[in-house]
């Protein structure tokens, strides 16, 4: 590709890999972009190189099985371009898991909610099909308190998948506010006294309203405060948190969503994550990390052509939203400018969008 070695000097400065690695490394991304898939085959044939398809499709096999990557420096890049060191941020964990055969690929994600989306940071491969422990958990948030502090951290989004014990007195000794969703037939205790099914504190809630407990309870052995919600069909929410004024539980945690939008971006919307055939854990943990980079280059394109070229709003059923998400929006014109030899000039300014903001903070 015309101007290609160009970019690569340019990535050169921000991460410490050799010219080899960083040429193998944009090619392979660019091909992901236009294939939107991850199934290494179909990256290789549209990799950009005079080597068979074979030769190509070795080349990505190595590069996955011999190359570290450094995870917290990708973090930093990933961190700072979107957000500043003292901004105050929602982060949100959640998994997302499938079967490849006998193989179970199980992907644990700490995000960052952003403009509809969650901005991933770290992530964990499980070596198991079901649900992350206490251990997993505490280790994940810590890597984020170890680099980027407890200062920006405006409290922690999950689903009723974490809620326990455990964590939330972890993270209430850190001083970090949670806003975690609990079951329905979660026991909590009122003046440590009186033994209720937290459903029944709920029991007489209207559908489409919400409202809070006033008192604080104890659940799992730990102080919090309730605000529960009930949905247009019935469905009773409760939210479980250490903030004292828990009138805005339910807004703060229904941005737990935007990690859902994260895994459409991976999965069927974008990189068909669940097309990989790779199944080693450590081989994994790195693919992730270039679908990261990919998506978060995606979406900073889409707000960048925002700017130029704003997004439609239609109507869909009930609710107007908009045309494209940031992240398809910037997709679609990266792939466009790659399948098009005479926009290469647009290439070169969707790469210099991204690597000067991060020179400021790496």
């Amino acid at each position: 590709m015309k101007g290609f070695n160009g970019l690569v000097e340019s990535v050169n400065g921000y991460l410490c890999w050799n010219k080899s690695r960083i040429d193998c490394f944009l090619k392979m991304l660019l091909a992901c972009f236009v294939v939107r898939t991850v199934n290494l085959k179909e990256i290789a044939v549209a990799f950009t190189s005079k080597a068979t398809i074979d030769s190509r499709y070795r080349r990505l096999q190595r590069f996955f099985a011999i190359f570290n990557f450094d995870f917290i420096q990708i973090a930093r890049w990933i961190f700072f371009l979107f957000f500043k060191s003292d901004d105050k941020l929602y982060l949100v964990i959640d998994r997302t898991n499938w079967y490849w055969g006998k193989s179970k690929i199980n992907v644990f994600f700490l995000g960052i909610c952003y403009e509809g989306t969650a901005i991933p940071i770290f992530w964990k491969l499980l070596p198991k099909a079901g649900s992350s422990h206490f251990d997993e958990q505490k280790e994940l948030i810590s890597r984020f308190i170890n680099t980027f502090g407890k200062n920006c951290i405006h409290g922690l989004l999950a689903d009723r998948e974490f809620a326990n014990g455990k964590l939330f007195k972890w993270l209430d000794s850190q001083n970090i506010s949670f806003y975690i969703r609990i079951k329905g037939n979660s026991i909590i205790k009122i003046k440590k006294e009186k033994l209720v099914c937290v459903n029944r504190v709920f029991c007489r809630l209207q559908a489409k309203t919400q409202t809070i407990y006033r008192m604080s309870v104890w659940v799992f052995g730990q102080k919090v405060y309730l605000a529960g919600s009930r949905s247009e069909r019935g469905e009773l929410m409760i939210i479980a948190t250490n903030n004292r004024a828990p009138q805005n539980a339910v807004s703060i945690y229904l941005r737990r969503w935007e990690v859902e939008n994260l895994f459409q971006g991976l999965k069927s919307r974008g990189f068909s994550f669940e097309d990989t055939h790779v199944t080693h854990l450590d081989r994994l943990e790195k693919l992730v990390a270039l679908l990261a980079i990919g998506f978060v280059w995606c979406h900073r394109i889409g707000e960048w052509n925002t700017t130029i070229k704003p997004i439609l709003w239609k109507q869909f059923k009930k609710q107007r939203r908009p045309q494209y998400s940031y992240f398809r929006y910037g997709l679609d014109f990266i792939r466009d400018v790659i399948l098009h030899s005479n926009k290469i000039s647009q290439l070169t300014q969707c790469f210099s969008l991204i690597f000067p903001i991060m020179a400021e903070n790496l």
